[in-house]
């Protein structure tokens, strides 16, 4: 009924900057909070950054000051700016909504499919 499609991802140096979009389409009604999470190799997916309809928005401590999360209601997307990029935030980057689906009662959970960032050192 709804997907997410992240886009975005890619092998950046040490340093240097990436901007992830995830797409949100399908029989949506309304979406509160959309965020990214990340799964680094061989580890659990933790959360980077969340943003909600208001605005409002919160960020890990790894993230804060050098991620920006934004969104365009309009368009159901989701971006993650990334500048200052470490090799340890090399992982898969996961994008993630609370969605009201069109003609079913409460909110669903959903997930894309995940885009990769590699960063070099």
């Amino acid at each position: 009924q709804v997907q997410l499609v992240e886009s975005g991802g890619g092998l950046v140096q040490a340093g240097g900057s990436l901007r992830l979009s995830c797409a949100a389409s399908g029989s949506i009604f309304s979406i509160n909070a959309m965020g990214w999470y990340r799964q680094p190799p061989g580890k659990q997916r933790e959360l980077v950054a969340i943003i909600f309809s208001s605005g409002s928005a919160d960020y890990a401590d790894s993230a804060k000051g050098r991620f920006t999360i934004s969104r365009d209601n309009a368009k159901n997307t989701v971006y993650l700016q990334m500048n200052s990029l470490k090799p340890e935030d090399t992982a898969v980057y996961y994008c993630n909504a609370d969605v009201k689906v069109g003609g079913v009662r409460g909110w669903s959970n959903y997930w894309g499919q995940g885009t990769q960032v590699t960063v070099s050192s």
